[in-house]
Parts: structure tokens; sequence; C-alpha cells
């Protein structure tokens, strides 16, 4: 009896939700699984801020799981807590909002404007909350379901702002790639808390508002081949994996390209690798199921699968 009631309770939220296919996520970092279940596998992540469609609803009681489709393509099953459904006018007018946008690694939003008041929420880099108003040191912002708190400037930026000094050069992102040197490897992990290898790729991109799709895989579809290693420049991704029987490459593993035969990447820990086999960072391991490069760099905005927030469109609703 009390399952057939927990089920009757899921179907009307759904019912009442289902109205409402767009969402923003309301937490520092989204996990999203497999199946809506907590002992699903994690799939990926997504950012505070993230305009989501949302395909579906699990059944699972007292309240149903979203089934949301992220930016850069992914699907994946999220706890209902963590994104705040909306209405296609309620989204659209988040997507137009003022933003502040986290560019520390970490952060803390507190209930007022000192370092000693209440914790509101832990922010990460890349993390995106409504504007309200600015004070000397502070911002105080807004998160999609309402809740409201204050952030340093040394942690988040007015968007506007942050526009202008952004710089998407390869040394640029290379110098933030470097920032996350020793953080844990976490299977599909896409923020500072921890981060796999393709997550790690894309939240250092994404810290700089370039937007490439989520695996390994697909990464290497976009932008522009190097066969040669010889060819590889700083900020080129390089790919690693096998050849299968057809020829065709079984990518399953990626990093930046440093220059001077050195890439950095998520494995175990972010760390610096070399393909020199005289360099003391040699990494045989690696430069033996090394595929290719790609560059994708010069192509924000011109190539399919590389946008922006300004461009990619479920920013842009």
């Amino acid at each position: 009896m009390k399952r057939l009631i927990l089920s009757a309770i899921a179907a009307l939220l759904t019912i009442g939700l289902s109205a409402q296919e767009y969402g923003v996520v309301n937490i520092s970092v989204c996990n999203m699984r497999r199946t809506a279940d907590f002992d699903a596998e994690m799939v990926s992540q997504a950012l505070l801020g993230t305009p989501v469609h949302i395909t579906g609803y699990g059944e699972s009681a007292p309240s149903p799981w979203p089934e949301i489709l992220t930016p850069d393509g992914y699907k994946g099953w999220v706890h209902y807590a963590a994104i705040t459904p909306m209405s296609w006018n309620e989204y659209h007018e988040w997507n137009e909002a003022p933003k502040a946008i986290v560019t520390a690694l970490t952060g803390v939003v507190y209930a007022k404007s000192s370092t000693r008041s209440q914790t509101i929420s832990d922010v990460v880099a890349g993390d995106r909350l409504r504007l309200i108003k600015k004070r000397g040191a502070w911002l105080k912002v807004a998160f999609p379901d309402g809740r409201e708190g204050w952030i340093q400037r040394k942690v988040a930026m007015v968007e506007r702002e942050w526009r202008m000094k952004l710089d998407q050069s390869p040394e640029a992102i290379l110098k933030t790639a470097k920032s996350m040197l020793g953080f844990p490897y976490i299977w599909a992990g896409m923020s500072p808390k921890g981060m796999d290898c393709s997550g790690y790729v894309r939240a250092v991109l994404y810290m700089h508002d370039i937007i490439i799709p989520r695996d390994a895989g697909p990464q290497s579809n976009v932008g522009v081949r190097i066969d040669s290693r010889a060819d590889l420049q700083p900020g080129d991704l390089v790919f690693f994996g096998k050849y299968r029987e057809d020829g065709t490459p079984r990518v399953s593993h990626v990093g930046f390209y440093l220059g001077n035969g050195e890439f950095i990447h998520s494995i175990g820990l972010v760390k610096i690798g070399s393909f020199d086999y005289s360099s003391p960072l040699y990494d045989a391991f690696n430069t033996g199921r090394y595929l290719f490069g790609g560059r994708i760099l010069p192509y924000v905005n011109e190539m399919p699968g590389i946008t922006t927030t300004l461009t990619n469109p479920l920013y842009a609703e």
C-alpha cells in the first residue's frame, strides 16, 4: 500500500511538472546519472546556472527525477533538488538576466556581505548566478530557486566585466589548465572538485567561455585534426586510445598539448607528461597509445560543435 501511495504521488508530480520542459541547475555541481537512481553510474556533471532542457521524468518516489539535456548535448538523470524547473518565459528571463560568473576555482556564497555570516552554498569556477546588485567588494546574487546571498568580487565577476577581460588564447587556457595540477581524477567529473580526462578539458575551456562536446570521442570530431605530432601547437588537444581492426580510432583519453613535447591531462590526478624519451616526465604508456591531435581554438563559433554561452542554443533561448 505504501508503495502504491508513493507511486501515485510521483505520478501526480510528474503531471504537474511535465509542462515545464526547461530548467536551470540549482547547486554548485550537479551529478548526472545513467538512470534515475542514486545507485546508478554517474555519467557527467552540470554546473550551477546551466540552462537545460528537461526531456522526461523518472518515477522514483517521493518525487520524480528529471532527465536533462545540457548545452554540450549530454543527457542524464539528476535528483530533483538539483534542478529548478521553469516555464519557457522563466527560462528565457534567466538566460537574459545580468549574471555573476564565478572565476575562482572554488568559493562560497554567504547570507550577508561578511565571511562570518551563514553560508548559502559553495561555488566552483564556471558557476553562474543572477546578479542583483554590487556593493564594494561584494556582489549580491540569486540562485535559480530564488535563494539570495553575497559573493566576494575576488571569487566572481560581473558578466559584462568578465567578457571584457575574457582571454581565449592558448597561453591563457593553458595557464588555467595548470592551475589545477594535482586535482583528483573522478570518473564523470567536470569541475574543480574532480574531473575525468574529457571533463577536465571541457571544464578548462568552459572557464574561457568555450563549449565543446563532453566526451573524448566526440571532442576528437570537432575542430581540425592534426595527424603529425610534429605539427602540434600549444593549446591543441591530444587524443589517445587505439585503432580498431577496420582502421577507425577508438579514442579513450584526451589532454592539452603544452609544447616542447609535453601535455597536461587528468589521469589519477591532473599532471604533466612528455612524449620525449629523454625527459624526466616521459610517459611511455600514453606515448604508446597516442593517436592524433585536434585544433579548436581558432575555430570557436566558426565550426560545428564549438560554441560559447552567447551562441549555444540552450543559452540563447
